[in-house]
């Protein structure tokens, strides 16, 4: 009611509680790269995770219980993508197709079917450390969640609310919904065309890297092998090494710096 009131009137939407200090100091230290970004930005994001909290709803699987610590671990790194994505509550506007998060104790087996090329339908099961469903709840593995790393690159929460934002005009294509104007492209489909370009160069040279890596021994690549799968799994992978290890990522990834930048830091276009 009282959001439903605050955008009737025009109005600024306020988060109805702080942080606990205690809480908050506790969260960054257990997400260490996040002490890396300016106080501002801290106090962004902060706010942020207030406005999510707020908003979401979240569900242990398999009798887990959410403590407030494991919700603002996840919120905190769910807004980290859409920090800059414009003022108040308006980045949490791309999250909006969904309330739940499901949080399972472990990886999840989740079965699947594909048909061959002849007809033949084959089931199988795919062990998920989380998932996006389109238009749907997310579910992510508690233990993998735990287990994200700047060393590696790996987080998994980025890399599903990643997903959502790709997803957003309908499609898992790697590409989330451009703008007129994003870099210096004059409409959104030339936008697109161009960020097609570079991520599709990018992610040719890594599946090469990773077949080299598993066929014939080569060095191991630094972000996850599943990067490799799909244009959409290496936009979810470099985005999750790009916010967490952003040194990193420049040297591994420079021509995907700059695009990453003009999407993650618009500044004032969005």
């Amino acid at each position: 009611m009282r959001r439903w009131l605050d955008r009737l009137l025009g109005r600024a939407r306020q988060p109805r509680h702080r942080l606990p200090e205690a809480l908050w100091q506790a969260t960054l230290d257990a997400c260490a790269y996040l002490r890396e970004l300016p106080p501002p930005e801290q106090e962004r994001l902060r706010d942020l995770a207030t406005f999510f909290l707020e908003d979401k709803e979240f569900h242990g699987a398999q009798g887990m219980q959410i403590t407030d610590a494991m919700a603002l671990t996840i919120a905190v790194q769910a807004c980290l993508p859409v920090l800059h994505f414009g003022p108040g509550e308006q980045p949490l506007a791309w999250y909006d197709d969904f309330v739940g998060i499901v949080v399972h104790p472990d990886e999840v087996l989740a079965r699947r079917e594909i048909v061959d090329e002849h007809g033949v339908v084959h089931e199988y099961e795919e062990p998920l450390a989380g998932e996006a469903m389109p238009e749907g709840p997310i579910m992510l593995s508690w233990q993998d969640v735990r287990a994200a790393s700047s060393e590696s690159g790996y987080n998994v929460v980025i890399h599903e609310f990643v997903h959502k934002l790709d997803l957003r005009d309908g499609v898992a294509d790697g590409c989330p919904p451009l703008p007129a104007g994003f870099m210096g492209r004059v409409s959104a489909q030339a936008a697109r065309t161009h960020w097609l370009h570079i991520m599709e160069s990018a992610y040719d040279a890594f599946r090469e890297a990773v077949i080299k890596a598993e066929r014939f021994g080569t060095e191991p690549t630094w972000l996850d092998p599943y990067g490799a799968e799909h244009i959409s799994e290496f936009f979810a992978v470099a985005s999750e090494a790009y916010f967490v290890s952003r040194a990193r990522f420049a040297t591994e990834f420079p021509t995907l710096l700059p695009l990453f930048d003009a999407w993650y830091r618009p500044g004032p276009m969005r």
